[in-house]
């Protein structure tokens, strides 16, 4: 009976996506920034932070030196406490931040919607969402009322 033996993934910290060298991603980075300085705007310690969203002092030290990367759901946490919005984190980032990061390729918007099928649940679709949003968009409820049977009458005839 042959054995297999299945290599184990290291256990250090490594090199994070987005980054050049080894050291942290400048967005982690930012992000631990604009975590101290709304703390430090609201008269918050370190101790209150990690007590509030459940960790050690220490791991906020990890996440405002941006050592450690925040979670989505760790991300929200804190914006409940520091009681701003999650864009609050990110605002302000700058070409001197992404211009030191290397970022995977990211496809376009046309390649993305040439990938979608034809059968595809039109729910689902990009266009379907921006349609609804810019219907919502008026405030004018009459206005809304002839869009939608402008509508049901061009698809009527097709």
């Amino acid at each position: 009976m042959e054995s297999t033996v299945i290599p184990m993934k290291s256990r250090g910290r490594g090199r994070q996506p987005g980054t050049r060298g080894g050291g942290p991603d400048p967005i982690d980075i930012h992000v631990g920034k604009r975590i101290k300085l709304r703390r430090t705007l609201l008269h918050i310690s370190q101790e209150q932070l990690a007590g509030d969203i459940g960790v050690t002092f220490q791991q906020v030290q990890k996440y405002e030196s941006g050592h450690n990367r925040v979670s989505a759901s760790r991300l929200f946490d804190i914006s409940r406490v520091l009681n701003c919005p999650i864009s609050y984190f990110f605002e302000d980032i700058g070409p001197e931040t992404t211009g030191v990061r290397t970022t995977p390729s990211a496809r376009s918007a046309e390649d993305l919607a040439e990938e979608v099928a034809e059968d595809a649940d039109p729910m689902q679709r990009t266009e379907t969402l921006e349609l609804v949003r810019a219907y919502w968009r008026l405030h004018n409820g009459e206005l809304r009322k002839n869009v939608l049977e402008l509508l049901s009458n061009i698809s009527k005839r097709e």
